[in-house]
């Protein structure tokens, strides 16, 4: 199974304290045994970088970096990806849609990518199946 990462994910595995911090990491090994290919884009990463480094410190970027990051494949934004993201942005006109998602969706559109690992109903609202949804 290929499965979109979301910062929301990654957020929650990294994090103990984190409301969804028990039930990713269920989801995670699970995946891992069902030998799972996480797939994220570049965008993704440096908002889950900065997020990581200001929410918990440089500790938790570099467990990431350690732990995760290498069983990643990283998909890098394309200047279509952004075109789309920023049109897709700005048509929905919401303070609470990221340009991080939007072109999220557009990159899981072009690879054809039907499932996200991600507490964030706005991969629910665009069609995707959210093997960990709110």
């Amino acid at each position: 199974m290929n499965c979109f990462v979301d910062t929301s994910a990654f957020f929650a595995l990294m994090d103990a304290d984190d409301q969804h911090h028990h039930v990713a990491k269920a989801i995670f090994c699970k995946a891992v045994e069902a030998q799972a290919v996480f797939i994220t884009s570049n965008y993704v990463l440096v908002e889950t970088l900065a997020l990581l480094q200001r929410r918990i410190g440089m500790d938790a970027v570099r467990a990431f970096q350690t732990s995760l990051a290498p069983i990643l494949q990283i998909e890098f934004v394309t200047v279509e990806h952004h075109r789309l993201g920023v049109a897709a942005l700005l048509a929905a006109s919401r303070r609470n849609l990221s340009l991080v998602d939007c072109v999220s969706f557009e990159m899981m559109r072009s690879l054809g990518l039907t499932s996200s690992f991600s507490f964030d109903s706005h991969f629910n609202e665009q069609g995707f199946a959210c093997v960990a949804a709110d």
